[in-house]
């Protein structure tokens, strides 16, 4: 019940943004999230005897989104070069003091890669909201995530028998990874056919302009960086010895485990969508 009471109201809120909130809401809730997903981070760091600096990730986390509100073209790689730098020149003198050299690398590698896993892409979902069609594109996003969850999760339990990959993941099947992209295929069509649907109303609430094979395609693609996504935090949490990344959300664990997969489906869409405009295909 817990599960279900605390997923009803993250997509209720996830909802409310899109649709009634504004680019700043956004931002602030994204930021918020990347900061709580940061202080998970920072304690699977400490679990592996790799101690990031907790007051720095997550300096670092607020500066990436202010400044990519500020200027978000052209400020994130000078940013996140000089926050790397800044680390490293911390962690150096901090482990010279204490006679441990040789955890400089670990530890300034561990903290920089937390901002590039958590922070930027989740500085990606108000930019994609920017853009043409955004708060469908955004409705596009975590419907082809979720459903695809779903459609793993139960058609994995009723008849997935061949492993996908046992040493990252043990309950995942590759019979529920096929489910996954064939869930977020029929969404995003299900998606495709309400915008139909609403422009011949004359709403543009909803609106896709892509042809629908393009929009499924998209919505494979996506799935598929999303199923990795997964399979990545669990490679992470494996890797120093826990289950779960926190207990902040009731019946869910902790909010790593409930955006692992968008922080790998977020910049990957992000990335499609930047080829689409480069190879002439024309916006979402």
């Amino acid at each position: 019940m817990k599960r279900i009471l605390t997923a009803t109201v993250l997509i209720a809120l996830v909802f409310g943004l899109i649709f009634w909130g504004n680019q700043l809401a956004l931002i602030v809730m994204s930021a918020l999230v990347a900061l709580l997903a940061a202080y998970e981070y920072v304690a699977l760091t400490r679990a592996g005897d790799e101690v990031v600096p907790t007051w720095w990730l997550l300096l670092a986390v607020a500066l990436l989104f202010v400044v990519t509100y500020w200027r978000p073209l052209d400020s994130p790689l000078p940013v996140l070069s000089a926050l790397g730098l800044s680390l490293l020149t911390i962690v150096a003198f901090r482990e010279a003091k204490n006679g441990h050299l040789e955890r400089v690398l670990p530890i300034a590698a561990a903290g920089f890669f937390g901002l590039i896993y958590i922070a930027y892409p989740l500085t990606l979902l108000p930019q994609i909201a920017g853009k043409e069609n955004g708060p469908t594109l955004l409705i596009f996003l975590m419907l082809v995530v979720w459903t695809g969850d779903i459609a793993a999760l139960y058609v994995g339990k009723a008849f997935g028998k061949r492993k996908l990959s046992p040493a990252l993941s043990p309950n995942k099947t590759q019979e529920g990874a096929l489910a996954s992209i064939a869930g977020a295929v029929v969404i995003a069509a299900a998606l495709a056919g309400v915008c139909e649907l609403f422009g011949r109303r004359g709403s543009t609430l909803l609106h896709i302009s892509e042809p629908l094979w393009e929009t499924l395609l998209l919505a494979a693609l996506v799935n598929i960086a999303a199923q990795v996504g997964d399979l990545l935090e669990s490679a992470l949490k494996r890797g120093v010895g826990v289950k779960d990344s926190g207990a902040m959300l009731p019946g869910h664990g902790g909010i790593l485990d409930r955006i692992d997969a968008l922080l790998v489906a977020a910049p990957v869409l992000w990335y499609l969508l930047l080829l689409k405009d480069a190879a002439g295909f024309g916006g979402f």
